[in-house]
């Protein structure tokens, strides 16, 4: 009888272990992505790295492909070290991304000012809330229909502003994804901590652009409101 009792919370106790094993795995891997991101930024910008300058529409949408065939081929390989390998190679792609924004930053006078207060206010945003969303008991995997569709949403308005070009949405497409993104921050380290996630890959890579999403729109509103030109 008292194996019957105690079975309970012996199960209880490894599935914690097992989501914090997964958490734990996904902070150290995303970590880790920082390296190829900043090495992939550094060398897009010493190469004035510009992908489909010209044509910002068709750029999206290759854009669009090779991202997703990485993230494809990552889901395909999330159990193997190919997943691990392939996920470092689409955070050095995704850094020679960012390179280009990066640029139009140190065109400004204070570019690496603003750099450092998007790569900070980043980080105070990612602290903060995983803080809250691995110590709460509050489950916030209700919030997933709803932030799809505010990022589907947000994806239509970006693709329209290729066209309209209009300063006013643009800034209002930034504000809006520096909200969203740091609320699936909230939602995809609370889904790991409540086991709606058990692979360390597959989280990390969300995690990721969330992060990614979160700092390139930051620096979009700082430089913005607080650029000076040279």
């Amino acid at each position: 009888m008292e194996n019957i009792r105690t079975y309970p919370q012996s199960e209880t106790q490894d599935l914690a272990q097992r989501q914090n094993r997964v958490l734990r795995n996904t902070y150290a891997l995303l970590a880790l992505s920082m390296v190829p991101t900043v090495l992939g930024a550094l060398l897009g910008v010493q190469m004035n790295f510009a992908f489909f300058a010209g044509s910002p529409f068709i750029g999206l949408m290759v854009f669009l492909g090779i991202a997703w065939g990485f993230m494809w081929g990552i889901e395909r390989t999330k159990d193997s070290g190919m997943g691990v390998a392939l996920l470092l190679g689409f955070t050095f792609f995704m850094g020679l991304m960012l390179s280009r924004i990066l640029q139009a930053a140190l065109g400004f006078s204070n570019g690496g000012t603003l750099i450092a207060l998007a790569a900070g206010g980043t980080g105070t945003i990612f602290f903060a809330l995983a803080g809250v969303a691995s110590t709460t008991k509050r489950n916030f995997s209700n919030m997933g229909k709803f932030l799809f569709v505010g990022l589907m949403l947000l994806l239509v308005a970006m693709v329209a502003n290729i066209f309209f070009q209009i300063p006013a949405l643009a800034l209002t497409i930034s504000v809006i994804a520096v909200a969203l993104f740091s609320a699936y921050i909230l939602y995809d380290i609370n889904r790991i901590v409540h086991g709606g996630e058990t692979n360390y890959i597959s989280a990390t890579l969300v995690v990721y652009l969330d992060i990614y999403n979160v700092f390139v729109s930051l620096l979009n509103l700082l430089m913005a409101f607080s650029g000076d030109r040279r």
